[in-house]
């Protein structure tokens, strides 16, 4: 029996069609009816009727509960102990529709669905859950979310609150809900070295809590009374807060004081504010230049508008040292990253140290760039501390007796590098312009164009940087010292000639060291350098041959090598290996290419000499028929020459 209509139904032009909705709409209809139920759930008094296929198709639990051979398998009720029915009603109406309305649920069933989501293991759901609940995170129930993240292992909103919570510190323990906080969920919350509030705040908010779970003593309180730092209380407090509640012992009180005026220097002692990846050396945070003259611009968060006039902070350099530049920051926070620009409107460099404090009265140097030559911008890492005072000292400048600084940022980040005598060990080419790299010496069309990473571009007139043999160099500056091992450079290479060359590095532009000696050799193209680990500021590459002129050319430098050192290590060392490349038509010298490095192989079009021999072998390259000459092990040089002939 036909009927009109059945024409209103869509397909699509490729046949398909889709009728999703409908089935879920059929599926949701079972909710809560007792049509083609086969067991019923029984959840705090109340009894739902369900369907054990779709139970078990949407969660592994109750796929191995109702048919994984266990005792329920067999029973047509199942009793849910210690489940909130109103949370599992939600929960179910999601397995059967796959929808959940959060905004209409109190946040204390969310939480239970949460719990449910986990027992039941809907990860997508617990997802979607955590989410919701970092959105609409507040003082109100970021104790309870935090508690509830901790016991469901959901690290990224265990986080999330922990980090909500070192913000609002202060308003956390002065709230009701701090005190239903679970024993484990508050000490790690207030042994956090970023949860920032004051220290006599914290003990009181700790006694409230006991009171609250009626530990007025005993082992329970007393490892929570032990990740309060007593030691940040000041002697007045300790001795009229603490002493009179005889929850710590004299001994403990006393070794508190005492730790008070011995140890300085330790993150352990200190909290502080931790705004990741913010700067905190900014005057919305109440942070001021105390020491250097002109102060206003040092904060004020422009980069861009300075000149010999304006635009800077500074402080005359002396050899004792007891002047600079002194920032406070408006409350102690953790930083391990600063950001600081010098005057670089000429080539002049500076050396300098940087200093951090709590109190005035105890610093530690956490960058000593005192004995470098460093330019423009500085990007500086350190071991995390709690910082409140930051001193920078310049030791020297090039150009007169003045330290400026254009810029200053202090902040903590993730960001992982590797420090070593207190000195980055790069992992990404810093011989960049972003990086403040810059060519002191060579000629070029572009002051910056070795350092401009295009290893494409370049011909006869352009693309390189060059000097004349036997007088000059081409001298590369990096921005601040770095620990480097490898470098890479591209020699000009649009025919077929060969260099010479030497490499020194120095940290001042007057004691150089040779890391890189090549002048008896003829080389050509790519080169791969590496060297014994150690700091380097100016890199000096001199060229002492050209086979074709008297001018030194190099296209590219980089340091360290953007590939890996075994790498460097084997293309140094591999005898039978050579760079190929399509040779350049007289017409069009641009149409060279990163070089392909290919081994010489025997192939199957091998040539022969007058003996019928096979002397070498055509090898294919990426399109270009390369020749490689089989030649005895002791001559590892090979070169071909236009017509394939060896040479």
């Amino acid at each position: 029996m036909s009927s009109d209509h059945h024409l209103g139904l869509n397909v699509s032009n490729n046949g398909e069609i889709d009728h999703t909705t409908n089935l879920s709409q059929n599926i949701s209809a079972l909710f809560m009816k007792a049509d083609y139920s086969d067991i019923t759930l029984k959840v705090d008094g109340l009894e739902i009727p369900a369907h054990k296929v779709i139970l078990a198709a949407r969660s592994e639990y109750f796929r191995a509960m109702l048919y994984g051979g266990m005792r329920e398998s067999s029973q047509t009720e199942i009793e849910l102990k210690g489940t909130n029915k109103f949370a599992f009603k939600e929960l179910l109406q999601y397995i059967y529709k796959g929808q959940m309305s959060l905004n209409l649920l109190k946040e204390e069933v969310i939480l239970d669905i949460l719990g449910l989501a986990h027992q039941y293991g809907f990860v997508e759901l617990e997802k979607s859950i955590s989410e919701f609940l970092r959105q609409v995170l507040s003082i109100n129930n970021v104790c309870a979310i935090f508690d509830a993240a901790r016991l469901y292992q959901l690290n990224y909103l265990t986080k999330v609150c922990a980090t909500f919570m070192d913000s609002n510190a202060p308003d956390v323990i002065a709230h009701e809900s701090f005190l239903h906080m679970s024993i484990g969920a508050l000490k790690e919350l207030i042994i956090r070295d970023s949860f920032y509030a004051p220290e006599v705040d914290i003990f009181r908010a700790v006694v409230e809590w006991g009171k609250a779970n009626s530990l007025d003593s005993g082992p329970d309180l007393n490892s929570v009374l032990s990740c309060v730092r007593l030691h940040l209380l000041s002697t007045n407090d300790l001795l009229n807060v603490v002493r009179p509640l005889r929850l710590v012992s004299s001994d403990t009180i006393l070794d508190a004081i005492s730790m008070r005026t011995s140890c300085k220097d330790s993150l352990s002692l200190y909290r502080g504010l931790l705004r990741l990846d913010e700067n905190v050396a900014h005057k919305k945070f109440g942070s001021q230049v105390l020491q250097g003259e002109m102060r206003a611009a040092l904060l004020d968060g422009d980069s861009h508008n300075y000149d010999m006039e304006r635009g800077y902070t500074r402080h005359a350099i002396n050899e004792t040292g007891d002047g600079g530049i002194l920032i406070k920051l408006g409350s102690q926070c953790i930083v391990n990253h600063i950001k600081m620009l010098l005057w670089d409107r000429d080539t002049r460099s500076y050396s300098y140290y940087v200093e951090v404090s709590i109190d005035q009265k105890e610093w530690t140097r956490v960058v000593d760039h005192s004995n470098f030559f460093c330019r423009s911008w500085q990007s500086l890492y350190f071991e995390a501390k709690v910082v409140r005072y930051i001193r920078i000292v310049g030791t020297n400048n090039t150009a007169n007796k003045v330290f400026h600084l254009v810029s200053f940022e202090i902040m903590y980040t993730n960001t992982q590098v590797t420090i070593e005598n207190g000195l980055i060990v790069p992992r990404h080419n810093v011989a960049t312009q972003v990086a403040s790299a810059i060519v002191i010496d060579g000629v070029s069309r572009s002051r910056n164009a070795l350092l401009d990473g295009d290893t494409q571009r370049y011909d006869w007139d352009s693309g390189y940087t060059c000097h004349q043999l036997g007088c000059g160099s081409i001298l590369v500056q990096l921005g601040q010292p770095y620990l480097i091992e490898s470098m890479r450079l591209l020699l000009w290479d649009c025919d077929d000639r060969t260099y010479s060359y030497y490499i020194q590095v120095s940290v001042n532009s007057w004691d150089w060291e040779v890391v890189w000696d090549k002048t008896r050799d003829h080389c050509r193209s790519w080169q791969y350098i590496t060297f014994t680990k150690r700091p380097v500021v100016f890199i000096r590459i001199t060229g002492t041959q050209n086979s074709a002129n008297e001018v030194f050319h190099c296209v590219h430098f980089e340091c360290p090598a953007q590939i890996d050192l075994d790498e460097i290590s084997n293309r140094n060392e591999k005898p039978f290996s050579q760079d190929f490349r399509n040779r350049p038509s007289s017409h069009n010298p641009q149409q060279w290419s990163q070089p392909v490095i290919a081994d010489v192989i025997i192939g199957s079009e091998a040539i022969e000499d007058d003996d019928n021999s096979s002397i070498a072998s055509i090898v294919e390259v990426n399109g270009p028929r390369c020749i490689g000459y089989i030649i005895p092990p002791d001559i590892v040089h090979i070169e071909v020459n236009e017509d394939d002939e060896l040479r």
